[in-house]
C-alpha cells in the first residue's frame, strides 16, 4: 500500500455480505494432485445427504450468531471469505446492540442443488445452490470445504447470482462435477490467477475482464468518488489467494470454468484543510481504531464468482463484500 496504516493483524473477518444481497475458488490442492495422507482415490468430495447437512448447520448456526451477534456462534461453520466478513458485522452488531440483534430475521434458504466434484485429497468441497428469503430473487451460492474426514464442513464463499445466471456445471453419468486446477491453462486466464487479475484490473483495466456491474461500472464509480471536492478517495486492492482464501473452480458444461475467489480492497478517504470527512455510520464506528480528523482508512474483504471461458474475457457474476476494519487518523 502507499500508505502507512501500521502493523497488519491476523484478523478474523465477517458476514455482512450475508444480510446486504446488493453488494452484489480452486485450492492449490483442490486439483487432485496433491495427495494428503496418502489417499489417492478419486471419490466424492461429499455424498448429497452430507451436502444437504453442511447446509443445514450452516444456516443453523448462522441464525444463532446473527440473533445473538456473537461470533462464537457460528466460528466452526465459516471460514476463507466468508468469515472474514461474517465475524465484522457480528463484532460491529455486538458493539452498537449488546442483547442481541432487534432486526434479526431467520434466514431460510430453500430449493436447494448441490454440486459436488469428485477428486482426490484435500481439501475436498462443493457447491451449494438455494434459494434465499433474503437478497430478493438472486440465488445463494455458496462453497464448502473441509481438511479432513473429521472437521465439520465450513462455508468459504458466499456470492449472491441472479436466477437466469448461475453456471451450468459439467457432471459426469452419475452427477459428480469436475475440479478445474488452479494452474489450469485451457481457460481464459488460470483459475489461480485471478485474484491478482482482478486487483490488477481495478487499478489499471485492461482485456481479461468483461464490461459489467462488478467490473468497468465499479472502476467508473470509483474515479468519480476520488473527484469530489474538498475530499480525496484512493483505492489500494490486494490479492488473496492463499490456505482459506485459495480460489476453487469446477468446470462448465461450455469447457470453461466457474471460479469463486477472494481480494482485499482498502479505501482511504482524506478531507482537504477545513473540511470534515463523511461520518460514517455506527457499524463502521464500531470497527474503527483512533479518531477520525482528517483521514478515514477502510479495509474490505470481498468473494466474486466469475465465468472464465476457454476463450475470451472473464465474466464476474455476482460479488459479495464486507468491511472489516477502520482506521481513522
Amino acid at each position: 500500500m502507499s500508505w502507512d496504516r501500521g502493523p497488519r493483524r491476523p484478523r478474523r473477518f465477517g458476514r455482512q455480505a450475508l444480510i446486504a444481497a446488493s453488494a452484489t475458488a480452486l485450492s492449490l490442492t483442490a486439483s487432485g494432485c496433491v495427495v494428503v495422507h496418502g489417499e489417492r482415490e478419486v471419490l466424492p468430495s461429499a455424498t448429497r445427504a452430507e451436502a444437504a447437512k453442511a447446509l443445514e448447520q450452516f444456516t443453523s448456526a448462522y441464525n444463532a450468531a446473527d440473533k445473538a451477534y456473537d461470533t462464537s456462534l457460528d466460528a466452526d461453520h465459516t471460514t476463507g471469505a466468508l468469515a472474514a466478513i461474517d465475524s465484522a458485522r457480528l463484532k460491529a452488531g455486538r458493539a452498537n446492540h449488546p442483547d442481541g440483534n432487534p432486526s434479526h430475521t431467520p434466514l431460510e434458504l430453500t430449493d436447494a442443488e448441490f454440486t459436488i466434484p469428485k477428486k482426490a485429497g484435500w481439501p475436498r468441497w462443493f457447491v451449494a445452490d438455494a434459494k434465499g428469503n433474503k437478497g430478493g430473487d438472486t440465488r445463494w451460492l455458496l462453497v464448502f470445504t473441509r481438511h479432513g474426514m473429521e472437521e465439520t464442513w465450513q462455508a468459504a464463499y458466499l456470492t449472491l447470482v441472479a436466477p437466469g445466471k448461475v453456471p451450468e456445471f459439467k457432471t459426469d453419468a452419475d452427477g459428480w462435477a469436475e475440479a478445474v486446477p488452479a494452474h489450469s491453462t485451457d481457460v481464459a486466464a488460470p483459475p489461480g490467477d485471478l485474484s491478482k487479475d482482478y486487483t490488477a484490473y481495478l487499478k489499471d483495466g485492461g482485456q481479461t475482464f468483461a464490461d459489467g456491474a462488478h467490473t468497468s461500472a465499479w472502476r467508473e464509480l470509483r474515479q468519480k468518488r476520488s473527484k469530489r471536492p474538498g475530499l480525496v478517495t484512493q483505492y489500494i486492492d490486494e490479492p488473496l489467494a492463499n490456505g482459506d482464501y485459495a480460489p476453487l473452480a469446477l468446470r462448465t458444461k461450455d469447457g470453461g470454468a466457474a471460479v469463486f475467489f477472494s481480494t482485499r480492497h482498502y479505501e482511504k478517504q482524506t478531507a482537504a484543510q477545513g473540511v470534515s470527512v463523511p461520518t460514517p455510520n455506527e457499524d463502521v464506528l464500531a470497527l474503527t481504531d483512533g479518531e477520525i480528523k482528517q483521514s478515514l482508512t477502510m479495509e474490505f474483504v470481498s468473494n466474486q464468482i466469475a465465468l472464465d471461458p476457454a476463450d475470451g474475457p472473464v465474466s464476474v457474476l455476482g460479488r459479495v463484500q464486507g468491511l472489516t476494519s477502520a482506521k481513522g487518523e
